[in-house]
């Protein structure tokens, strides 16, 4: 149907264009014998260039009709109402809907800025930083909620308190061969220990008093080391009675007295302690033949506690009070041949003492103590 219409259209122009004079007179200038066309120089007019007189009185000035200068008229085809309210619904909602300023996330490349009709400037589209809220100050504006009510966090559960009252000894500690390990286990005393005990560790507890009940009938025990408990009370005799005992760390304690110790000892470490002069028994590692190392920094002692057996390595005193050394206190003043090869490790620095007043003390010795010497 619109290809008829259109034909019927067509030889209607068609027609109106024949009846133009305009279009019979353009038919036979293009039907001119282009042989006629032949220019006369002498009638060229040369103030005009342009225009050129032929044999038979035409000019080219003449004004030039093209076929199809007539434009067909516009038909407009009838539309249904109903369209065009739909169209013109579509035109008012989408003049109404207002530009949303979206956020551009920083994880995708953009710079997480709010885009829309107002960020514009006349200069373009200028990106701006978001204000951070202050904290405390009470506002919400810029916040992003989700609506979801946050989880509370998790309480850390509590340490159980176990009862270690009763409990077997190796239930309650690691037992490996001879060894007992009870470190770190919150102990206030020493536990019942299997009879086969060579080596105990209760480091890291909370135990204040060694009894002498504790280490009964410990034939085998060897070493015993309660560093960093809270011990301040300590049996003359809780070692005595130990014939194997050889090392003694007591730590990083409260202990204000060094107990009695057996002669079999090779390692005595009481650093970190409140032992003063008082608290060291006289002459209380002369008989130790075995003795290596001897550790008594950071307490409150005033003196070298002589006489030191020939055969200790090492000896330390550090961040004590010893204020003056004599000059046997190391070596033999009867016996100028005597020298104590083994006590090479001497350390006294952090003493208010000056090691230079006394040279003649290490004549005997390996190496000069370490200390100051002015």
């Amino acid at each position: 149907m619109r290809m008829l219409v259109r034909l019927v259209l067509g030889l209607f122009v068609l027609k109106a264009a024949e009846a133009n004079p305009r279009f019979s007179r353009q038919v036979d200038l293009d039907s001119y014998d282009s042989t006629n066309y032949d220019v006369d120089l002498d009638n060229l007019n040369l103030e005009n260039p342009d225009i050129y007189d032929y044999e038979d009185g035409l000019t080219i000035d003449d004004p030039q009709i093209e076929i199809g200068t007539l434009a067909p008229p516009d038909y407009s085809y009838p539309v249904p109402e109903a369209s065009l309210e739909e169209q013109e619904e579509e035109e008012e909602e989408e003049a109404e809907l207002p530009l949303k300023p979206q956020l551009i996330p920083q994880g995708s490349g953009g710079s997480g800025v709010l885009m829309g009709p107002d960020t514009q400037k006349e200069e373009g589209l200028l990106p701006t930083t978001p204000e951070t809220p202050q904290e405390g100050a009470g506002g919400v504006e810029g916040s992003v909620s989700s609506g979801l009510p946050e989880p509370d966090e998790p309480d850390e559960p509590d340490e159980p308190v176990v009862d270690t009252r009763g409990m077997p000894t190796c239930l309650l500690c690691t037992c490996l061969g001879g060894s007992v390990y009870c470190d770190d286990l919150k102990l206030d005393s020493v536990p019942p220990l299997p009879k086969d005990t060579t080596h105990f560790y209760a480091r890291y507890n909370r135990i204040t008093k060694i009894n002498k009940s504790d280490f009964a009938s410990m034939n085998k025990l060897k070493r015993i080391d309660l560093t960093a408990n809270e011990i301040t009370t300590i049996d003359d005799k809780a070692f005595l009675g130990l014939p194997e005992l050889e090392e003694v760390v007591i730590r990083e304690n409260h202990i204000t007295q060094l107990p009695a110790l057996p002669e079999t000892m090779t390692l005595i470490d009481a650093s970190h302690n409140n032992i003063g002069t008082k608290g060291l028994h006289r002459e209380a590692f002369k008989d130790m033949t075995g003795l290596l190392y001897l550790y008594l920094t950071d307490n409150h002692v005033d003196y070298v506690p002589v006489p030191l057996p020939d055969s200790l390595r090492s000896l330390h005193l550090q961040r004590n009070n010893i204020q003056m050394m004599h000059e046997d206190t190391f070596c033999n003043l009867k016996d100028f041949n005597y020298i104590r090869n083994a006590l090479e490790d001497i350390r006294l620095d952090g003493n208010p003492i000056n090691l230079s007043r006394t040279p003649q003390a290490y004549i005997c010795l390996p190496r000069i103590p370490i200390g100051d010497l002015i």
